[in-house]
């Protein structure tokens, strides 16, 4: 097969939601339908020691929550699949924020009660930023829930972006019947899933059978036709166009947990979906069909596997074919490596890869040399344009229980800090350790992993603080006055960046005032290499 047409069988995305929308569920249904699971479990099937096939840190598996991105690889209608499912709870943002740079296009799942919450406007805005294609699927039709009409006006208004539904619901919740396919004019049946743990296959008839009134009733038959003539009436023709622009959001309804309409959305979703698209770095745009390999880091996890405290660095190819066993470029360290043990993943099932193209998510072996935000190429100085730190809101003194174990604590702490966990600040003249968070939640998932990868025992002291600002200057002897009169207040993160610790909004004001030669900024660029 050829380069091009390699990247042109790939599609990558990630499914963004609010918490419990279904996105764990729908992920597992999309990897039942891609042939790469058997047997799906319930997320919350706590008894059975049944657990997310995408959740692989004892901590998910206690909570029932997804607190890291796990990369997926499955093969579906010949097209290589790379699913990254991400955190819904808004404390672990940072991480779907980060992993939204990785990928082609965007699944927004809506639950069909609570419509558009706040975790999805804030994942749709990122999305609308970089222009990444939306699909919508409205979830969980099996129960009361909104109507379809108040939805899809619901979608427009907050998200401020069009929308075409490609499936349509007939009833909902104990009425639900089906769906209405408006491209194929055909109706796909619903009756309640017996095992809702394997594919299953729905009876389909078209929209003018006569067998379908008898189907599903003559009240739901007329209500059907009365909606697809306002459909039909109100709208323009599907445009992919459109979609593919970040213009207009193709939205399909279902049930996850039923297994309902999943079929349908990840055939389009194969079928419509970009294959992977150019990337831009500092220097030039790069083209995904270009021969030479590049990529970058887009996320660190240490300790994936707890029988070997390992570290996996997650690549995004974005040009050429890598090749395992392969030297690379790493351009912050102007040096070539070879890429040890690349892997592809099952959440924490892992097979080895012999090659992969542009669009294709490898993990590869990290000695602890690579950074987020690091680009490789084949020699060429390459800086994709970065991903985000966000300012942390929440901040904790680490208190070490046990005063032998510092060694182990700072080990801790480097990891956690490089693969995005926590923001890890040092003051400038005293030895303790603060860390910074989006979430609250977050402190918790930190003080978990350090006691249970690393066997070290603390306490997270809460401190006053509730922002951080990065602080720079193009005049270097004001900056320094500035931080020598702040000492009290400045800490070095671990890039050695000086930042601002504040406790009140109006200390930023009266420092912006007081220092007008300085900038504070709200974001640290993770753009590695440049300095």
């Amino acid at each position: 097969m050829t380069h091009e047409k390699e990247i042109r069988r790939r599609r990558t995305f990630a499914i963004i939601s609010h918490p419990d929308a279904g996105k764990t569920t729908m992920t597992e249904k999309l990897l039942l339908y891609g042939g790469a699971i058997n047997l799906a479990g319930s997320v919350k099937a706590k008894k059975s020691k049944k657990f997310a096939t995408s959740d692989w840190m004892e901590l998910e598996k206690q909570r029932g929550i997804s607190v890291t991105s796990s990369v997926m690889k499955f093969t579906y209608l010949d097209h290589e699949i790379n699913l990254i499912d991400t955190p819904g709870h808004q404390d672990f943002s940072e991480d779907t924020y980060r992993t939204l740079t990785a990928v082609d296009s965007a699944l927004m799942l809506i639950d069909v009660a609570n419509g558009v919450e706040a975790q999805t406007k804030k994942l749709f805005e990122v999305c609308r930023l970089r222009h990444t294609p939306i699909m919508g699927f409205i979830n969980k039709m099996d129960r009361d829930g909104k109507e379809a009409f108040d939805l899809l006006e619901e979608i427009e208004q907050v998200l401020q972006i069009a929308t075409y539904p490609i499936t349509w619901p007939i009833g909902s919740g104990g009425l639900f019947k089906g769906v209405y396919n408006r491209l194929t004019q055909q109706v796909q049946l619903y009756e309640p899933a017996m095992d809702r743990t394997k594919k299953l296959d729905w009876d389909v008839l078209p929209v003018d059978s006569p067998l379908l009134e008898a189907r599903i009733g003559h009240e739901a038959y007329q209500t059907l036709h009365d909606d697809i003539s306002l459909l039909e009436g109100a709208g323009d023709a599907f445009d992919l166009n459109r979609y593919l622009a970040g213009e207009l959001v193709p939205v399909f309804f279902g049930s996850a947990l039923q297994t309902f309409g999943v079929d349908t959305l990840l055939q389009y979703l194969v079928e419509m979906a970009p294959s992977p698209l150019s990337r831009e770095a500092v220097e030039r745009t790069v083209s995904a069909t270009e021969t030479p390999f590049t990529g970058f880091i887009f996320k660190i996890q240490a300790n994936m596997d707890p029988n070997h405290r390992d570290r996996v660095a997650f690549l995004r190819i974005c040009s050429g074919q890598f090749l395992r066993g392969m030297k690379a470029f790493h351009v912050r360290e102007k040096r070539h490596l070879r890429l040890g043990r690349p892997t592809q993943f099952m959440a924490q099932d892992r097979s080895l890869v012999d090659e992969a193209f542009a669009g294709d998510i490898v993990g590869i072996h990290d000695p602890g040399i690579f950074k987020i935000g690091d680009s490789l190429s084949e020699g060429e100085a390459l800086h994709f344009k970065g991903i985000p730190v966000f300012a942390p809101e929440h901040f904790v003194r680490v208190q070490l229980l046990e005063p032998l174990k510092s060694k182990q604590l700072n080990k801790g702490l480097d990891q956690l800090s490089e693969e995005g966990a926590v923001q890890v600040f040092r003051p400038l003249h005293r030895n303790d350790q603060y860390l910074g968070v989006v979430g609250v939640l977050q402190i918790d998932v930190v003080a978990y992993r350090i006691q249970a990868e690393y066997g070290v025992d603390v306490k997270m002291v809460p401190l006053p603080y509730t922002a951080a600002r990065w602080v720079s200057s193009g005049e270097d002897l004001k900056l320094k006055t500035f931080l020598h009169e702040q000492q009290n207040n400045v800490c070095l993160d671990s890039h050695g960046q000086p930042a601002l610790l504040l406790d009140h909004d109006w200390r930023l004001k009266f420092h912006q005032e007081r220092y007008p030669a300085l900038q504070f900024h709200t974001t640290s660029e993770m753009l590695t290499g440049l300095a």
